[in-house]
């Protein structure tokens, strides 16, 4: 089978097919990476690349390795721009994501946690996912781009139809997923329309309204790439915070020690979030194409194939990490590149941090213990994101 562009990114890699895989798929780019630094997939028709080195080298180089698409989306997104025009873009939204406008939110992520962990205190079981990791940056998103209140469930259902992947390679599985995809992309696109609209007409105290007005050397973004804006910040920022919370607490269930440890000095809890996104990635992989013949560990990349850097293997390389396979809250050197590397390093980076710690410590302030209280974790069936659909827990107050 000939694989289309649009397919891509929801082809899910040979070895990584069944429930525990897709739970734990760590061993297997240890495997990966032992057995080859760079492997051309003639099914998915892309270069997978498993070691750190290379996949830094690839991520630094944006004239060499492009960001860009071919995509069916008409939308214009910074994720997928090269220079100058990136420079420009990323310019114009880094207004909005200043350390002191991420610095105001403090306070109302910690009342939003807060006011999620109440609405389930009478609860003797309660989903982590969906009362609070799901939630939360939801809320945050949507009151940053000035979204309304009753719109958050929409909002939720659409940017994570965004980031599915298929089941399998069949046709039918592939084709109904670009197919769900497009349909989030448009209703996102109408909603987004309608409410940059009323802004330009009445402006507010929102990420819309400042992006509207945001100029650079006297040029303002157009619709589309408000638009591309807006989609951009709901899957990056909703999804990766979502499951970044998840699968922190999923680890805390796994490895209680440390969960205690943390408890004993809450100073450790952003060596929490940084380890947690080495060891357990929301973002397993990042795509590029190559823009012109080039050598990666001896293998010849042409002009316009596809690669797949797997940032989770690069995360558990033992040529850059001591003891990479084990979880360490005291690792005193910890580069991962869960939110990319070089000019498109995460936006939302230091939001998603943020969320992480305030929602954690909020956490282990309330409950003195956390256990799964599942009897088989289910996998988001994603080839790049990686977390779980559910994660009910039991948990004791203080």
């Amino acid at each position: 089978m000939k694989v289309k562009e649009n397919y891509i990114n929801v082809i899910p890699m040979r070895e990584i097919r069944s429930t525990d895989d897709l739970l734990f798929p760590f061993p297997i780019y240890n495997e990966l990476r032992a057995q080859s630094d760079i492997r051309y997939d003639e099914t998915r028709k892309c270069w997978d690349l498993f070691r750190y080195a290379d996949i830094q080298s690839v991520l630094k180089q944006p004239k060499v390795f492009s960001s860009q698409r071919g995509r069916s989306t008409t939308k214009t997104s910074i994720l997928t721009m090269d220079p100058p025009k990136h420079t420009k873009m990323r310019a114009l939204v880094n207004k909005a994501f200043t350390p002191k406008a991420i610095k105001q939110l403090e306070d109302n992520i910690k009342d939003l946690t807060h006011d999620l962990l109440q609405q389930v205190k009478d609860q003797r079981t309660f989903d982590i996912a969906e009362d609070l990791a799901a939630p939360l940056p939801v809320m945050i998103i949507a009151e940053l781009l000035g979204a309304e209140v009753k719109d958050r469930a929409f909002i939720k259902k659409h940017s994570d139809a965004l980031v599915a992947g298929a089941k399998d390679e069949s046709k039918e599985a592939l084709q109904a997923v670009v197919d769900m995809q497009k349909r989030a992309e448009e209703e996102l696109s109408t909603y987004f329309a309608h409410l940059i609209q009323k802004r330009k007409e009445s402006p507010a105290d929102d990420l819309i309204s400042l992006l509207i007005q945001a100029e650079i050397d006297g040029e303002r973004l157009t619709e589309n790439e408000l638009l591309g804006f807006c989609i951009l910040l709901l899957v990056a920022g909703n999804e990766t915070t979502t499951n970044l919370i998840t699968n922190t607490v999923r680890l805390l269930t796994e490895q209680p020690h440390i969960a205690e440890a943390v408890r004993q000095d809450p100073s450790l809890i952003p060596q929490l979030t940084e380890e947690t996104l080495r060891y357990y990635p929301p973002v397993q992989a990042i795509g590029r194409i190559a823009a012109e013949d080039v050598e990666i560990a001896g293998s010849k990349i042409k002009k316009g194939d596809y690669l797949i850097n797997w940032v989770a293997s690069a995360n558990r390389d033992e040529q850059k990490f001591d003891d990479p396979d084990t979880f360490r809250l005291d690792r005193k050197s910890n580069p991962h590149m869960s939110f990319g590397f070089g000019i498109h390093f995460c936006l939302g980076a230091p939001l998603a941090r943020l969320e992480s710690n305030i929602a954690l410590e909020v956490l282990l302030q309330t409950f003195q213990d956390i256990t799964c209280a599942a009897d088989q974790l289910k996998p988001i069936q994603s080839t790049f994101v990686f977390g779980v659909k559910e994660f009910p827990v039991q948990a004791i107050r203080f």
